[in-house]
């Protein structure tokens, strides 16, 4: 049974919003994924939100791009906690999308990302998810080790060869 909804506006999201559905397999969390847009299916908006919790999810990831409202109209219709991943648009690079999911009213609040951040609404997911399952927990616990030991492997590197050949060898990656 799926623990994650993560749910887009617009099919156009999707190659962002991969980047959730990939961080959640890596760390063995069930999702789910679906299309619904809060302005031209506000019905099953409504329904998606409001039957959340019976159908055993516990977190939404919800993005959308513009006005942005999908995580909003969810939230306001269950007591799960919605994430908002604003999605980056032509004519202001997101932050209308930003913007209108932080300045949520109060009494609906919605967590939210940075504009295009699906792999960080996934790891809040996660982490939410392991306050009380352990085996999550322990997951969130060894990405963060391994993120650590990255940037340690990378520091070693640096020092060892130099600024120069460092950043050429990154440019040939």
């Amino acid at each position: 049974m799926p623990a994650v909804g993560i749910v887009m506006g617009s099919d156009s999201d999707l190659p962002v919003m991969r980047e959730a559905a990939v961080t959640l397999e890596k760390m063995g969390i069930d999702y789910e994924v679906a299309i619904i847009s809060a302005h031209r299916t506000p019905a099953q908006a409504e329904e998606y939100g409001r039957t959340a919790a019976e159908r055993g999810l516990k977190v939404i990831i919800a993005a959308a791009g513009g006005a942005a409202h999908l995580a909003g109209v969810l939230a306001a219709w269950t007591p799960l906690p919605v994430i908002g991943v604003p999605m980056r648009t032509e004519g202001l690079g997101g932050l209308d999308s930003l913007l209108s999911m932080v300045q949520m009213p109060a009494g609906v609040p919605v967590a939210v990302v940075s504009i295009n951040g699906a792999r960080n609404a996934a790891l809040l997911a996660a982490q939410i998810l392991g306050t009380f399952d352990l085996a999550v927990r322990r997951q969130v616990m060894e990405m963060k080790e391994a993120q650590g030991k990255d940037v340690e492997k990378r520091a070693a590197r640096l020092r060892e060869v130099g600024v120069e050949a460092y950043l050429e060898e990154k440019s040939r990656k």
